[in-house]
């Protein structure tokens, strides 16, 4: 197994395709990047700028460049000596007329060879759904979008397809013959009952009257293709029926304003195996499962072998080619069986370096019986994060948060009412289909046969608003011990929540134990055992869009820990905690991925390094943010008394700002539109006085204004004035916060993952922002002349660089030198021990350090935090002027000689190291023993 030293993730666009990565190549691999970490690469829909779209994943995707193109990367990577990490997306695919596989379900129905491939409610079993498939992907009211004549009939060679705008949806075969026949008597009359084409027509309309329900498969293919291929000659060759055909187009599209007019297609679309409706339908009524709350993405029954085998033949083909070298797996779950997914995965791939993309809680674990290799690295995010914030402060920032917005707020209770909301406003057809399932399971069951269908949908949304992870991982071969506490603890809190439903809920824990009693047949077995595994499927989305998509934008104490995978409650964290998760990686974990950004998380990692900051100075920071907002008042709008925006969204703002103020006045002039954008995002996120559901256009024209205004210097210079130096403050101790959130993440245990253009700062706001383009030649400029100062003067380099932080160059610097020494010292990196080091002396709260060993080999990470008492704006940390006696204990039985990688000087320890000889000249150290 090839296990990565250092991973950079790409974002791969139309704009930013193959060819461009193989530009970038030698760049990456001279920085010390091991492996391209791609984003998805397989068939997306058109114009995708991220690849989770997927669909077709036995293809790769056409606008990322040509097959040639891609072997040009492969080969590029290769001689460089990189393997290539590769993210793939099991759970779904898009809902999109580019999906051959859907269409072919939503042309045949049942019929269709791809029914199994998606989870769609005629396949549930125990059950008989055969309704129509919810196609929630209008933008208005259907009857509302039919008579604008939004939805129109159009005809090709592929056939007759309903379409609006860009949606090109199939019409089932039966649905030709009322279309032909529709005054069949005119063209009759124009050809006349013996023209050989009329005939042909007559043909074509008894074979669709009289194809046999037998014919399925392969053979029912060729029978519909063989017949349009019938129609599609006579309407190419014969002028009257090619009129024919046109005219009854424009007569079942009907006439804008003529609402009788529409009757035809009304009634054809209503014969079809879907039906088009409003997109904010898919929140109340849904009959497939989705990623998420996403209509446009469909989820995928990858618990089928067959659909297995199909969507992973390509992977499985460039894995055994050499040309993937690892895998990431995207919402791992989202899965119907995340275990028995990874058993076939590792069976099919083989020994190859594999990761998901797993949420997990403070103190949750990976399953221990996943063959992984880890995380793609939230959990470490949040960790590494969270030691920059000043624990000590967390009652100071309560009392201000409170003040400022004139309400105390629960963050579990928020948790709780937010949840419900999701589950009331955007999963409710989820969760009735769940309720569905557990009253035909119930009814079968003596003790349960009184359980309405309310009962049971209230039960069940009480549990899952009150699931503390993202899931459990219960399956016919029992429950983990730690799963099982955690229904017991849910079930628990659910009694004292809802009193009157004990019962429910105690049936409801005995199904999610599987305490089956010795009565039920093995078919109510599985019903048992299915209901459990579906169940699951849904406690992750709505953590996901409970906490991370509504909470996080909502609970705004200190933005810094309102990450993916994090918990605003939990003030920061503890150096000790900090160390025994690391520790814990190392024994169990040892190739997990380190991430500080990802195309996912809410901040870009040096914004969030800033706000961190915030932290150390709670008395500055309440006066600042009630100086502003007291210079901002009259930039705010009024409606019927009520200031917008509110005081909760205008103390996010200004944290915002905090962070994403640029350090280069160039991008001071895009900085307006990006925080409007993001804060229009936040705020229907949030979902309080705006929502993706229902827009309240006054309300975010109010933030965009107030945006617009406070950032304007001809209006607002007297808040610039008071805003700026506070600010670049807060970024100049920020920029020391990165170097050490770098440097850890670089040094501890599991494989540092960099994000595309993190090497420089990064101070984007959540996606799309943080897919720009990202400059790359300047990158490469500065790198090369890094290496050629690196020669011959690295103390005068390392002078220039602190003297010039803002411009980023001192973090490639540090990014360069401590990703060549995991390379020189490959070993120790992967596989040696990790050891804790203790600080003392007056400024030991303000160092975190640790060793890693292997053998005689010793490495040495020496990080700072918590400046802002200890050096003025404008100083460097270094030296023992600066940190008097403050000093670490070296481990038992190293060397007395050591090396500062990053800096190349030498210095002679024993015993103890003073933190001030080793931060002589740059602000964190790597100490590596002498051989």
């Amino acid at each position: 197994m090839r296990i990565p030293t250092t991973t950079y993730r790409i974002q791969f666009t139309p704009q930013f395709g193959f060819e461009n990565a193989r530009a970038i190549a030698a760049y990456l691999a001279d920085l010390g990047i091991s492996d391209l970490y791609a984003s998805p690469i397989f068939q997306a829909r058109f114009g995708s700028t991220h690849g989770y779209d997927v669909v077709d994943a036995a293809r790769l995707n056409s606008e990322l460049g040509t097959t040639e193109e891609f072997e040009a990367l492969v080969s590029e990577l290769q001689s460089l000596g990189m393997g290539w990490l590769q993210d793939i997306v099991p759970n779904h695919m898009a809902y999109s007329s580019e999906n051959h596989y859907l269409m072919d379900v939503l042309e045949h129905g049942p019929d269709s060879d791809y029914t199994d491939y998606f989870d769609l409610s005629w396949n549930v079993p125990f059950g008989d759904r055969q309704e129509r498939i919810l196609a929630p992907l209008l933008g208005d009211f259907y009857g509302v979008s039919l008579e604008k004549g939004d939805i129109r009939l159009q005809y090709a060679q592929t056939g007759l397809t309903v379409n609006y705008y860009s949606l090109k949806l199939p019409l089932r075969l039966e649905s030709y013959t009322k279309f032909l026949t529709y005054n069949l008597g005119k063209i009759t009359r124009t050809l006349g009952r013996n023209h050989p084409d009329f005939i042909k027509l007559l043909g074509i309309l008894y074979i669709l009257k009289n194809v046999p329900s037998e014919v399925v498969g392969k053979q029912r293919q060729d029978q519909i293709a063989f017949i349009k291929g019938l129609i599609w000659e006579l309407y190419n060759t014969n002028d009257a029926i090619h009129e024919f055909i046109e005219e009854n187009l424009k007569i079942f599209n009907g006439e804008v304003g003529n609402s009788d007019s529409f009757n035809l297609l009304d009634e054809l679309l209503r014969e079809q195996f879907y039906r088009l409706s409003f997109w904010k339908v898919g929140a109340e009524e849904m009959n497939y499962r989705r990623f998420f709350t996403v209509n446009e993405l469909i989820s995928v029954k990858v618990e089928e072998l067959r659909v297995f085998n199909n969507t992973h033949s390509l992977i499985e083909k460039l894995v055994e080619e050499g040309k993937f070298t690892g895998l990431r797996i995207d919402h791992i779950d989202g899965l119907y069986n995340p275990l028995q997914y990874l058993e076939r995965l590792r069976e099919k791939m083989g020994d190859v370096y594999i990761t998901v993309e797993k949420i997990l809680e403070l103190t949750e674990d990976l399953p221990e019986n996943w063959q992984i290799q880890g995380t793609s690295g939230y959990d470490f995010l949040n960790y590494v994060s969270g030691i920059f914030c000043q624990t000590e402060n967390q009652s100071a920032f309560d009392k201000i948060y409170h003040a400022f917005i004139g309400s105390r707020v629960d963050y579990a209770s928020l948790v709780k009412d937010k949840k419900h909301l999701i589950l009331e406003k955007n999963l409710a057809g989820d969760i009735d289909n769940l309720s569905i399932l557990l009253k035909n399971i119930s009814s079968k069951y003596r003790y349960g046969n009184d359980f309405t269908l309310n009962g049971l949908k209230r039960a069940i949304a009480e549990v899952l608003t009150l699931f503390p992870i993202y899931r459990t991982y219960i399956t016919s071969d029992g429950i983990s011990d730690s799963d099982r506490a955690c229904i017991q603890e849910v079930i628990r809190q659910a009694r004292e929540q809802v009193p009157l439903l004990q019962n429910e809920l105690t049936f409801i824990e005995k199904v999610m134990l599987l305490e089956f009693d010795d009565s039920l047949t093995q078919t109510e077995r599985e019903q048992w055992i299915y209901f459990v595994l579906r169940m699951q499927q849904y406690s992750g989305p709505l953590m996901a869009k409970g906490v991370e998509d509504t909470t996080l934008y909502v609970y705004n104490r200190l933005l810094s820990l309102n990450e993916v995978g994090g918990n605003p409650s939990h003030f920061g964290i503890s150096v000790a905690d900090f160390h025994a998760f690391n520790q814990k990686h190392q024994a169990t974990w040892p190739h997990t991925m380190n991430a500080t950004a990802t195309h996912d998380t809410k901040r870009g990692e040096d914004l969030r390094a800033r706000l961190n900051v915030l932290s150390e100075l709670p008395e500055e920071w309440e006066q600042q943010v009630n100086t502003w907002s007291y210079l901002n008042q009259d930039r705010r709008s009024d409606r019927h008394g009520f200031a917008m925006p509110d005081r909760n969204d205008e103390y996010f703002l200004y944290q915002t700002l905090v962070g994403a103020f640029p350090f280069d006045d160039r991008e001071q002039s895009s900085l307006v539109e990006r925080v409007k954008d993001y804060m229009i995002k936040a705020i229907r996120e949030a979902k309080v006085h705006t929502a993706w559901l229902r827009p309240d256009s006054e309300y975010e024209e109010a933030c965009a204004s107030f945006i617009e205004k406070v950032l304007d210097p001809s209006i607002s210079g007297q808040f610039l004035e008071a805003f700026r130096p506070f600010q670049q403050r807060i970024a100049y101790y920020g920029m020391f916060n990165s170097l050490s959130q770098t440097l850890l993440k670089a040094t501890a245990p599991g494989v540092p993952d960099f994000y595309q253009g993190t090497e420089l700062w990064e101070l984007s706001l959540v996606d799309p922002d943080n897919r720009r383009p990202v400059d790359f030649e300047q990158r490469r400029a500065y790198l090369s002349a890094i290496r050629e100062q690196l020669k011959t003067d690295i103390l005068g380099l390392i002078r220039e660089l602190l003297n010039h932080k803002t411009d980023g160059r001192i973090k490639l610097f540090l990014t360069a030198q401590v990703l060549k020494a995991r390379t020189d010292y490959f070993s120790l990196f992967q596989e040696g021990d990790y050891l804790p080091l203790e600080i003392k002396g007056t400024h030991a709260d303000r160092i975190i350090a640790f060793a890693r060993r292997q053998g005689n080999q010793t490495a040495i990470a020496i990080a700072l935090r918590f400046l802002t008492s200890l050096i003025q704006p404008g100083d460097d940390p270094l030296g023992e002027a600066v940190w008097q006696d403050t000093h670490l204990q070296l481990p038992n039985g190293t060397s007395s000689a050591w090396k500062n990688v990053l800096t190349e000087q030498t210095l002679q320890a024993t015993g103890t190291l003073s933190i001030g000889i080793a931060l002589a000249h740059f602000p964190v150290a790597l100490l590596v023993s002498a051989e």
